[in-house]
């Protein structure tokens, strides 16, 4: 089933604003000038302001800087993010567990003890497979999970794709996009009913081994899903 939103207080959220920033500032260079700019721009313009017309520009003035400070950190945190997660196994599945919308991830649904692996994704558009690892060995475990999960989905549209940086490979920046750019196959009880069909399916064969995503190749907890702008 698809996760409830977790309520997140105003101190949790500037946490992981803060956690962010440090995550971007670290991997981008360019991150801290451009903030910078962000912010002395408008404020520049504010004490203009304040000086011909009165205080009332004034915290119209810290706003406009704030949210200028906020739109260089959501541009740059999620092009750190996608260059920390590049080739890191399981980023696949990090990236989608963390976007809106009703999808449904199984992480690592087949894998082999090289960290090639299959994600499982179910939602409006039908049944995704994504494949992550060595390409000769993960598309031959993604014709596996195909002609499995054929007996089950029905009519349902299956989707496949091998991500990387080669020849009919998806890359991870475009991962987001391409899943979001997928026609609306199915409708909402259609995907619940899919979903538990596939989870009775999963359930009925062997149990991967835990741990399979390292989980300290992941950006800090929090960050994709709070600059998950699209």
């Amino acid at each position: 089933m698809a996760k409830a939103q977790e309520k997140v207080s105003f101190g949790q959220r500037l946490k992981q604003i803060g956690m962010v920033f440090s995550f971007t500032a670290k991997r981008d260079r360019w991150f801290v000038p451009l903030a910078v700019v962000a912010a002395l721009v408008p404020i520049a313009l504010t004490v203009v302001a304040v000086l011909n017309w009165g205080w009332l520009w004034l915290p119209i003035g810290i706003l406009v800087a704030l949210l200028g400070v906020l739109i260089v950190l959501n541009l740059r945190s999620n092009r750190a993010m996608m260059n920390a997660a590049e080739g890191q196994p399981g980023a696949a599945a990090s990236i989608l567990e963390s976007m809106r919308g009703d999808w449904r991830v199984t992480p690592a649904v087949s894998s082999t003890t090289q960290m090639d692996m299959v994600h499982l994704v179910v939602g409006k558009p039908g049944v995704i497979l994504l494949g992550e690892g060595n390409p000769q060995r993960t598309r031959s475990l993604l014709g596996q999970e195909k002609r499995r999960l054929a007996k089950v989905i029905g009519t349902a549209p299956l989707y496949d794709y091998m991500i990387g940086q080669g020849e009919n490979e998806l890359s991870i920046r475009k991962l987001r996009t391409t899943l979001l750019r997928l026609p609306p196959n199915l409708k909402g009880k259609d995907v619940n009913a899919l979903d538990k069909r596939l989870k009775a399916l999963s359930a009925a064969r062997p149990q991967l081994p835990k741990g399979a995503i390292p989980k300290n190749m992941r950006p800090p907890k929090g960050a994709f899903r709070q600059m998950r702008g699209r």
